[in-house]
């Protein structure tokens, strides 16, 4: 633009929030409830020299604004905010700070770590208590005025339902930096999302949806960087409009989009998981980026009558303050924005518990929960919390409102230790493989409301929790002391990797088994990238500062042959979900309907293949277990499956001889590469530590 900016802006509009490009000029719009003054910085097309700095010249209902004639898109921006510096009062303004637009649609540049950052003076006795007067603004990115428009084409075709979906969890960076095939400038960015090779791979599994980690322009946390790591997972959000610049290829935010429109056009859906319980700004001791330094008593909950200090509910420093509308705001319109104008297809709500926290504790009810149930655009998308944080009561699962999907991490740890050989877990594995009913049984909600995962980006992956018996975290420089210490894992003998045939064969079944298990129950079933290939972390359980080879997928050993072979079988048992209506009932009902002749839709059997009685419940030392499933079929046919677990060290012989059906075994886990064949006799092996899957379909009742 023309550098030749006028003394002052014009008075502009409050509305909409944000730098807003109208062809003739940009509205500039920012909220601060507590702020005396607040300019409008602009700098030069590197943003390495401010150029004019203007006061916005209107203030209405706590939004500063202005309008600059003759500015268009590309311009480079930020505000430095006036008002008290008064931390005791929870008031930290400091005009000699640069600040981030909340709004900002795109960065450039990227934070540099200096002290300037900080408003206040490091070496202070009294630390946050002082003022800095440094200039922070040449280690600052800078917020860009956006061109939005993008050709979609065709709108959006409806994805699959959530009982068909099938969620495929990936780091943007991480899924591709050791690709073969990829060039140097598509490896770690978008691009590499939208390339054929990794849709074909997407789509032979089956996957209907991406969940991606962290988006949102992120901050490396100085300590990390000091350690010359990285905040990898990206959990740490500068600014909730602007796409992380790292991602973008050539550094166009189109190039996401064009992703996200090949991926579905490709029948996948997107969703991101977002992160507003907290900023990367931290406690009272933590730089001055965006938010604090705009208004800090409203953005941040902080202690009552200490408001010098942060209410930490989230582990990271701070927590937002979700009561106050402006924040609220700010949450909604960021989650509308990628909503219409990335046309991402869902959200997976980090610390969800956060989010629904009110000055009582948590509500289901709470405004956020509200606000987004109520919205004609946002209701209508795929909404996942993790419902959980480390405020009081802060473990919510099952608690969410009717229109979310949960993150159950009760089903993964009960599948763990049944496969684990724990005592006493047929109980819990029946409530995994049936949707978890005692938790998400309510309020008309559905099975899909549970989403089923062996292993996330947070923990081991699937392939460690059979190689490794303790976390192996050395790298992340807190001496192991860092991530969870019970990961509910085996080593079948030997920690980490092992040449003796007999550990490796126990391994490879074990890891079947776990993952037929996820294909196998009702529910949302969600798959760690790499997990379909046996991909390692080496032990770590916790990754989230490791930008290296050992958070990258490993795509060597997908093309090895037991990489090939394990990716084969989740495409097979994959395909048998699909296929058969019985291992994915839509809805919670009644179990003890009979839909054909002695067949009820569903029933529980032990190895005798007598019903399991209560004293078999109770009885610790089972671990034989025997579902069977049935549901009518558009024909009037009933679809009938027959799910044998024996997660114990030997092979059993499972009496299905009073079944009324003519069985087909369709898979074992022991032996993955066996054809489906029919069951003769009236007993079916279930090797040790293995999954058996029967299949059958007979006439209904009413034929």
């Amino acid at each position: 633009m023309n550098l030749n900016t006028p003394d002052k802006l014009l008075p502009g509009l409050p509305y909409p929030l944000g730098a807003t490009s109208d062809g003739l000029g940009v509205n500039f719009a920012v909220f601060s409830g507590s702020a005396t003054r607040i300019d409008l910085c602009l700098f030069d097309a590197r943003g390495r020299r401010e150029v004019a700095r203007l006061p916005l010249p209107e203030c209405t209902d706590e939004v500063w604004h202005g309008y600059l004639p003759d500015a268009s898109p590309g311009l480079l921006y930020g505000y430095r905010a006036y008002g008290p510096y008064d931390p005791k009062r929870g008031h930290r303004f400091n005009p000699h700070k640069l600040l981030i637009d909340p709004y900002a649609r795109q960065l450039s540049g990227k934070v540099r770590w200096s002290d300037t950052l900080f408003g206040y003076r490091l070496k202070h006795p009294k630390a946050d208590l002082s003022l800095d007067r440094r200039d922070s603004a040449p280690f600052m990115p800078k917020s860009v005025v956006t061109d939005d428009s993008f050709h979609w084409g065709v709108p959006n075709q409806r994805g699959a339902h959530w009982e068909d979906t099938f969620i495929y969890e990936a780091h943007v960076k991480g899924v591709s930096m050791q690709r073969e095939g990829l060039g140097p400038d598509v490896r770690g960015n978008v691009a590499a999302l939208a390339h054929p090779e990794f849709i074909e791979h997407l789509l032979k599994l089956g996957v209907t949806a991406i969940e991606l980690l962290p988006i949102h322009a992120s901050l490396d946390d100085r300590f990390l960087v000091e350690r010359e790591l990285s905040n990898y997972w990206g959990y740490n959000t500068l600014a909730y409009f602007a796409p992380e610049p790292s991602y973008l290829h050539h550094g166009q935010p189109n190039s996401l989009r064009m992703a996200i429109r090949r991926l579905q056009a490709a029948g996948i859906e997107v969703i991101l998981d977002v992160v507003y319980n907290h900023t990367a700004e931290g406690n009272e001791l933590g730089p001055t980026l965006s938010w604090r330094g705009l208004d800090n008593a409203n953005y941040y909950r902080l202690m009552p009558g200490e408001e010098r200090y942060y209410i930490n509910d989230t582990g990271c420093g701070n927590t937002l303050n979700m009561s106050h509308p402006r924040v609220l705001q700010m949450v909604m319109d960021s989650l509308r924005y990628w909503a219409q104008s990335y046309r991402v297809d869902g959200f997976r709500f980090d610390l969800g518990s956060t989010l629904g926290r009110e000055g009582t504790g948590f509500d289901p009810g709470s405004g956020f929960f509200d606000a987004i149930l109520q919205d004609p655009v946002l209701s209508r998308l795929k909404l996942i919390s993790e419902p959980w944080d480390i405020g009081p009561d802060g473990y919510q699962l099952g608690n969410h409102p009717p229109g979310f999907a949960e993150w159950n991490d009760r089903y993964r740890d009960g599948v763990r230790r049944f496969w684990r050989g724990d005592p006493g877990m047929r109980p819990e594995l029946a409530s995994c493989l049936r949707g978890s009913p005692d938790i998400f049984d309510r309020r008309h909600r559905r099975p899909w409301a549970s989403i089923n995962y062996i292993a996330s980006h947070d923990g081991f992956t699937a392939a460690d929790v059979v190689t490794y018996n303790e976390k192996h975290n050395e790298a992340n420089g807190d001496n192991n002391g860092d991530g969870h210490s019970e990961n509910f894992s085996n080593n079948w003998g030997e920690e980490g990797p092992t040449d003796d045939p007999a550990i490796k064969a126990t391994r490879a079944t074990v890891l079947r088994s776990m993952l037929a298990t996820l294909f196998l129950s009702d529910g949302t079933p969600m798959l760690l990238a790499g997990d379909e290939f046996g991909n390692s972390q080496q032990g770590n359980n916790n990754a989230y500062c490791q930008d290296n080879e050992i958070s990258w997928l490993d795509w060597d050993r997908a093309s090895t042959p037991e990489g090939r072979a394990l990716s084969e079988f989740v495409t097979r048992v994959r395909s048998m979900r699909r296929h058969h209506p019985s291992l994915r009932t839509p809805r919670f009902m009644d179990d003890n309907e009979e839909l054909a002749p002695g067949i009820t839709r569903a029933a529980w059997f032990d190895l005798d293949g007598k019903p399991m009685s209560q004293e078999a419940w109770d009885f610790a030392e089972g671990r034989v277990l025997g579902l069977r499933r049935a549901v009518t079929l558009p024909s009037g046919d009933v679809d009938v499956s027959f799910v044998l677990f024996n997660g114990s060290s030997e092979d059993i012989e499972f009496e299905v001889g009073s079944q009324p059906c003519s069985w087909t075994r369709e898979l074992d886990t022991a032996q993955p590469d066996a054809a489906a064949a029919p069951v003769t006799g009236n007993t079916v092996n279930v090797p040790a530590h293995a999954v058996v899957l029967l299949s059958a379909v007979v006439r209904g009742e009413h034929q």
